[in-house]
């Protein structure tokens, strides 16, 4: 079973045909979780809000990302951290069972079904039509669905485009022709492929060759550049693979894939940019994401099909005369994450409820309805072994930045919380402080145990703490946030 099975049958409650009322203060394209979330906001403004969905109301994130992917890492980083400490990993007397993994990670996401998500929609009062929607004039969107059947909705107020994005594929000769998986097959497949071949070293590949080694795979990562990793801190590529290594999963850096073929008995061969020849069951395409932007109307506004969507920071899209179209998540392309999409489409959501009600932009209400944390702010963990985090600027940004930089850097193993945490702890951690501001711009751990660490860092950097302050914000003895205490003796406090 492929990715595009996990859908359900066409409702009979929620489409077109159904549909009474065609005008509504807000459309929302996209039901996922930016979708939803500035579904609620807008109503939460009383603003009445029709949302279009043509899969699973709750989106990638809840069906085939977020909430599938960790369900799968969870147990692989339960056990690992078992077998980290004397006295524990004496207790530890088989490996993993991994099909008591999927089929938990079926649990989370309700065996592809969206029943629950849409039961939530009806208790917002938010009205559902299922179909793909396409934007066919001024506030004006056509949905089909997938009988055929159409209607046309009209938008008071505003139309969001929440369509999120999807795995992007890379020029590889006869790619189109081996059935290779994207992210959504590595989170849905039903069984561990013998041998998985993962083209790409970020986010996804990194995650998904976890976890597929430790289900029973034999995985083999290519990554372009010179690290895993790549827009994160060095060392946490150093950590990363280092790990990865001695996980059995052979992690090939700066080489990249020219052709690919599948034969008859199944078997896809990988050719490599040096010559070699790489042979595995699946081939997992893992080299980034583009907004799904390419047949929902944009040229009819003004805008160019398949492109991110430009936005100011009430996530209002430029360049459409009269304002009235939005956009939040992936498809905007400022922070391909699911918690800075929500925190985008909180604002849109807001913003529009304001401008629908008449609120004067030049009150102070406004300063909180702006998606500044996108700009230098954004945090993320990388739930690999060990968890990598980071938030706001990497050092080199920082420089290119024009920053005057300062880098302050500690041993994670010689923290005492760490320590207790697992024998032979290895980890790192660092700071980047604008000297002339004497303030955090960016942060990053990795090691066991660490990604709880990462809103402190969060919070700092958003409220730019000066230095001086944050020396009185005492970490608790022994945990891994002691590393705090450490980074700033470091700096000099």
């Amino acid at each position: 079973m492929t990715a595009t099975d996990r859908l359900p049958s066409p409702p009979t409650d929620h489409g077109p045909s159904q549909l009474d009322v065609t005008e509504y203060d807000v459309i929302v394209l996209g039901a996922g979780p930016p979708g939803e979330n500035v579904a609620s906001r807008a109503a939460a403004g009383g603003l009445s809000v029709v949302v279009v969905e043509a899969e699973l109301v709750g989106g990638e994130c809840s069906f085939w990302a977020c909430m599938p992917s960790k369900a799968l890492l969870r147990p692989v980083e339960a056990l690992t951290d078992a077998r980290r400490i004397d006295g524990a990993r004496q207790a530890v007397s088989s490996d993993i069972d991994a099909a008591a993994v999927l089929a938990r990670r079926d649990e989370f996401t309700h065996n592809w079904d969206d029943s629950s998500q849409v039961d939530w929609l009806d208790s917002e009062d938010l009205q559902l039509v299922r179909g793909h929607g396409r934007i066919t004039g001024d506030r004006q969107v056509e949905v089909v669905d997938s009988t055929g059947a159409r209607v046309s909705l009209i938008a008071r107020h505003a139309v969001v485009v929440c369509v999120g994005s999807v795995a992007a594929t890379p020029p590889i000769e006869g790619i189109e022709d081996v059935g290779a998986w994207t992210s959504r097959d590595a989170t849905s497949a039903a069984e561990a492929p013998g041998r998985l071949l993962v083209v790409g070293g970020g986010v996804v590949g990194v995650e998904m060759a976890t976890a597929w080694a430790a289900l029973g795979s034999q995985v083999t990562v290519l990554a372009a550049g010179e690290r895993l990793l790549a827009r994160m801190e060095p060392q946490v590529a150093a950590l990363v693979h280092g790990s990865m290594d001695r996980a059995g999963i052979d992690v090939r850096t700066g080489v990249r894939a020219t052709s690919a073929r599948r034969d008859g008995g199944g078997t896809v061969t990988l050719t490599l940019d040096d010559g070699t020849e790489l042979r595995g069951d699946e081939l997992l395409l893992a080299a980034g994401r583009r907004p799904t932007t390419d047949d929902i109307g944009l040229d009819l506004v003004g805008l160019e099909p398949g492109e991110a969507l430009q936005t100011d920071d009430s996530m209002r899209v430029e360049g459409v005369d009269g304002g009235w179209l939005y956009a939040a998540g992936d498809c905007a392309g400022r922070a391909m994450l699911t918690h800075m999409g929500k925190y985008q489409a909180r604002v849109c959501g807001d913003v529009i409820a304001a401008r629908a009600n008449g609120a004067e932009e030049a009150t102070g209400r406004w300063q909180s309805m702006a998606a500044t944390a996108d700009h230098a702010a954004v945090p993320q963990v990388v739930f690999c072994d060990p968890p990598a985090t980071s938030v706001g600027l990497t050092a080199q940004q920082a420089r290119d930045a024009g920053l005057t930089v300062r880098v302050v850097e500690q041993d994670l193993g010689a923290v005492a919380g760490a320590v207790l945490y697992a024998d032979g702890y290895e980890g790192w951690a660092c700071l980047v402080v604008d000297e002339d501001r004497q303030v955090v711009v960016g942060a990053t751990f990795v090691g066991p145990g660490v990604a709880e660490l990462v809103h402190s860092a969060t919070v700092a950097v958003v409220g730019e703490v000066p230095i001086q302050r944050l020396w009185h914000a005492v970490p608790s003895y022994p945990t891994i946030s002691e590393a705090w205490l450490r980074l700033l003796e470091a700096y000099g406090l």
